[in-house]
């Protein structure tokens, strides 16, 4: 959904967030500790990418989903999009840009308010702040590849698909497990799956039914016939 509020996905070949990185660099634990001023200055440019980027017409129709009846999101994004539009995240699985912590002791902490507005490139080294507790690096709320999901938004996002009647799949690849699997337990589970994709995905087949479009004009669509 993120891609049509005009932010970059990662692996287009042309303009993706990778194209110019290799992502062990910039979303592993190892990338951390080799170059944190790299990975911190990274974060914040993306960061100041979203903050610069809208809600989509997607994320307005859920929002007005959710006030007129039970609607959980479950979201890969780490953006804030949902919130600005309006609804409540259940779950960000994947963390969040907006949620950094202490890589020493996890105390959470709050994004500088600079890192939205000062101009930068991808590849701006920024210092990472100091934990006030600690002493320890304040790192990116985002989960990195090698790291273990939030335990806690995980079961939110796993109990939700267990005892939902609808679950929609909207605009994901379906590459990164375990939230791939999410629409196969909802299946055992008794739920029907749609999926909302203008693509065929990994896990088109674990759909019910598939609507070939977009976010921002699926969801309208959809929540107007509701």
């Amino acid at each position: 959904m993120c891609g049509e509020s005009g932010i970059a996905t990662f692996r287009d070949a042309q303009s993706g967030l990778w194209k110019d990185f290799d992502p062990k660099d910039l979303a592993s634990p190892e990338g951390w500790t080799a170059d944190s001023d790299l990975v911190w200055g990274w974060y914040r440019w993306r960061a100041e990418l979203v903050r610069r980027s809208e809600p989509n017409a997607g994320h307005l129709a859920l929002a007005q989903w959710q006030h007129r009846a039970h609607v959980d999101i479950a979201t890969q994004n780490v953006d804030d999009l949902h919130e600005r539009a309006g609804a409540t995240v259940l779950s960000h699985v994947h963390g969040s840009l907006f949620e950094p912590y202490c890589s020493d002791c996890g105390t959470r902490a709050e994004l500088d308010a600079g890192a939205a507005d000062a101009p930068g490139e991808s590849d701006q080294r920024v210092p990472p702040p100091e934990c006030p507790l600690c002493g320890g690096l304040i790192r990116p709320g985002a989960v990195w590849f090698g790291e273990s999901l939030p335990e806690a938004a995980w079961e939110a996002a796993e109990d939700a698909v267990r005892h939902a009647d609808l679950v929609l799949v909207v605009g994901t690849s379906g590459v990164v497990y375990p939230f791939a699997g999410l629409p196969a337990i909802a299946r055992s589970a008794g739920a029907t799956v749609v999926e909302i994709n203008p693509v065929e995905t990994e896990v088109s087949d674990m759909a019910d039914h598939r609507w070939r479009t977009t976010a921002a004009v699926g969801l309208p669509a959809l929540v107007e016939r509701l």
